[in-house]
């Protein structure tokens, strides 16, 4: 049973987003006209504190907050992918976002597959562009559902049966209306609680918990032994030679993955500019901070004994804040991960809406939608996602949407050729492209329900196989059926579309005069 000064807390940070959400019409400048782009990203107008918050709490999800220390609580070392994945990530973005909010702001793109349109002059190659990242983000949103749900039950705030799901479905209708309403902005200005709530109270539990633990040397011995070591150096607190690959191949494929998603892409496109991206991209590894504290707390459930429920290591943290933290503290915890999936679960039913919108309902259904219908649209697409991850969320096990988002993972990585390689170069054939897509798809999906929903598969022939991340296999398949598919295509004189985006149809380097330096 939650305790009065917990629930105070928790319901005193919960009304603060909501509030802060009613203020989010103050963003809006009152004299433009309806637009996809005004209400899907904020007319572009971002700066670069806005832009951090909104793309740091969309990346960081309550989910993972959840998952990897949930991870770590149970299998120690591997779950600490996650950090040097979300590293690599800022790289990344500092290249291929700033490049593609350029081409995008150029020609009034919003989506990714508005960019392949262009690119290629494909309508198929777009479309499916489209329905993959539309796929693969509706269990990522529902899983955010799940990571409150989990988090709350564990520390006794969410109720049991019908009354808990009102709970949720409340907590989500206060979301629901404000991105109806405003848009981007809502989940923008909700970023901005989410960071404070989150810094703080993590700042605070992790100096609480090296406090009462005996400091980081006695949580790691502790956590080494219930892990079956004699020491940290003999434990999985450390990763074998043999789990190497997997670590590194997660690590990689799952940056490379992260920046197709289109609540990411949709995040980045509603900065103000590629200098805004770049100088957040630098500023991203604070959040990177946070998640190794989180996994830190998954290895300090351990030393302290905690006991999650079988299946359910995901509860491992927020039981340990239950046990060891002052009432108003733990409440502010759980307020701060729950308020922790809002801005993602925003973020992620926008990007869909607007994939849909742009690219199947203007693109196939309705080629003269006016703006303002659009928008409309765009609207109902929304709220029809949000209500649709509640259903999803009370109608199947946690399992399914756990497993499906492990599919979607694997499944936007293959639209990987497409956007960012076809940001540097035109080469690739679109139809090649499709074909590289659909065998990737194909070869992952086939690869990961093999392995009883694995991420991570044998492969290899003879001796000890290596096991390695199934995107990342299905994305190399994927770019060797592109390339020898273009050869092949261009050999028999195939065409293609054309391409309207003014990028260089092949990879060049120019030398900057003032510097010598080389640019791509």
């Amino acid at each position: 049973m939650a305790d009065g000064a917990m629930t105070a807390t928790f319901l005193a940070v919960i009304g603060g987003a909501s509030l802060l959400a009613v203020t989010a019409r103050r963003l809006r400048p009152s004299d433009r006209l309806p637009s996809l782009e005004g209400w899907a990203l904020a007319d572009r107008s971002l700066g670069p504190v806005w832009t951090w918050l909104l793309l740091g709490g969309t990346i960081f999800t309550a989910y993972t907050f959840t998952a990897v220390p949930g991870l770590a609580y149970g299998n120690g070392a591997p779950a600490f992918f996650a950090v040097p994945y979300t590293v690599v990530v800022c790289p990344l973005a500092f290249v291929l976002l700033t490049r593609l909010w350029s081409v995008a702001r150029r020609h009034g793109y919003v989506t990714a597959a508005d960019f392949v349109r262009g690119r290629y002059g494909s309508p198929p190659l777009a479309l499916v562009v489209a329905l993959t990242g539309i796929l693969a983000t509706m269990p990522y949103l529902a899983l955010q559902l799940l990571g409150i749900r989990a988090v709350l039950t564990a520390g006794g705030v969410y109720p049991r049966g019908a009354t808990g799901d009102l709970v949720m479905v409340a907590l989500f209708a206060g979301l629901a209306v404000a991105t109806y309403r405003h848009g981007l902005r809502a989940p923008a200005v909700i970023s901005a609680l989410k960071a404070v709530a989150v810094f703080v109270s993590l700042t605070a539990v992790t100096w609480l918990v090296l406090d009462r633990l005996g400091g980081p040397g006695a949580v790691f011995d502790r956590a080494a032994v219930r892990l079956g070591g004699t020491d940290t150096a003999h434990s999985a607190l450390l990763l074998s030679p043999a789990q190497q690959p997997a670590y590194a191949t997660l690590a990689l494929g799952s940056a490379l993955a992260l920046l197709m998603y289109p609540h990411v892409l949709t995040a980045g496109f509603a900065a103000d500019g590629p200098r805004t991206l770049r100088k957040v991209s630098v500023a991203l590894p604070a959040w990177t901070g946070l998640l190794a504290l989180f996994g830190f707390l998954g290895i300090a459930a351990l030393a302290a004994g905690v006991r999650a429920p079988e299946g359910g290591a995901e509860a491992a943290v927020p039981m340990l804040v239950d046990r060891l933290m002052p009432a108003p503290l733990a409440g502010l915890v759980f307020a701060a991960i729950t308020v922790g999936a809002l801005v993602p679960a925003a973020v992620m039913s926008i990007a869909a809406a607007t994939s849909f919108v742009r690219n199947v309902y203007v693109e196939y259904v309705h080629p003269t939608a006016t703006p303002k219908r659009q928008v409309r649209i765009a609207k109902a697409v929304s709220l029809t996602a949000k209500v649709g991850a509640v259903a999803f969320v009370f109608g199947l096990r946690d399992q399914d949407a756990i497993n499906l988002q492990l599919l979607g993972g694997v499944w936007i990585l293959q639209i990987f050729p497409a956007v960012a390689v076809g940001l540097f170069t035109g080469r690739l054939h679109p139809r090649a492209l499709l074909a590289g897509w659909g065998v990737g798809m194909a070869a992952g999906t086939f690869l990961v329900v093999r392995e009883g929903f694995s991420s991570v598969v044998p492969l290899g022939v003879g001796g000890q196989p290596l096991e390695i991340y199934a995107g990342l296999a299905a994305l190399l398949l994927n770019l060797t059926v592109a390339v020898a598919g273009t050869a092949a295509l261009e050999r028999l004189g195939v065409p293609r579309g054309a391409d309207v985006t003014d990028l260089p149809s092949r990879l060049t380097v120019r030398r900057r005069p003032e510097t010598g330096a080389s640019n791509p």
